[in-house]
């Protein structure tokens, strides 16, 4: 029964991915950075439904920047909570201009965690996007989607680099006051 369901879940998938992206999807290298095993086995599942080939593992932060170095994926998909680097630090260490090869690479945080200061963290250490888990396929595929259809340029400004932002949004306390500087959340 199961081989039997397998196939028309994976067509009804692949039918989802925009025909003209098919190829691109395919030929994408993807890191999936996560302490959790079971998780990268889930993400690992999702990406190869929409069509992802080639994918790559880290089980921390710092085998994670080993694998960037030595794979040059072309997006990155990485857990916050992680032991030693946790997601936003290796995201910050990504974008440190000369630490990896390609600084600039798309990073998506994919995480449990949904606190608001958290996804102000993630877009000022330069993540392209924000994703909770538990997470669908439908979703992960949208953000890629949204990766490939629309590029970001890399942008460097007051001690940010990292994706400009689609839209900016000043950042304020509940007090009014802005402790935050010039970073913007981005929408």
């Amino acid at each position: 029964m199961r081989g039997a369901l397998a196939y028309p879940l994976a067509h009804v998938m692949r039918t989802a991915v925009p025909k003209r992206l098919e190829d691109r999807i395919a030929a994408l290298k993807v890191l999936v950075v996560d302490d959790d095993q079971y998780m990268r086995k889930v993400v690992r599942t999702m990406l190869a439904a929409i069509g992802v080939k080639h994918m790559f593992e880290a089980v921390d932060g710092t085998s994670g920047l080993e694998s960037v170095r030595a794979n040059a994926p072309d997006i990155i998909i990485v857990d916050w909570e992680m032991p030693v680097i946790d997601g936003r630090q290796f995201a910050c260490l990504v974008r440190w201009p000369g630490a990896v090869p390609a600084s600039d690479v798309p990073i998506i945080m994919l995480t449990g965690h949904g606190d608001r200061w958290r996804v102000v963290e993630a877009a000022r250490a330069g993540v392209h996007e924000y994703l909770l888990k538990p997470v669908s396929t439908k979703a992960l595929l949208e953000r890629i989607v949204s990766i490939l259809d629309n590029p970001r340029p890399t942008v460097q400004a007051n001690g940010y680099y990292g994706p400009a932002p689609r839209k900016p949004v000043p950042i304020s306390r509940p007090d009014g006051t802005d402790d935050f500087g010039d970073v913007v959340l981005l929408v």
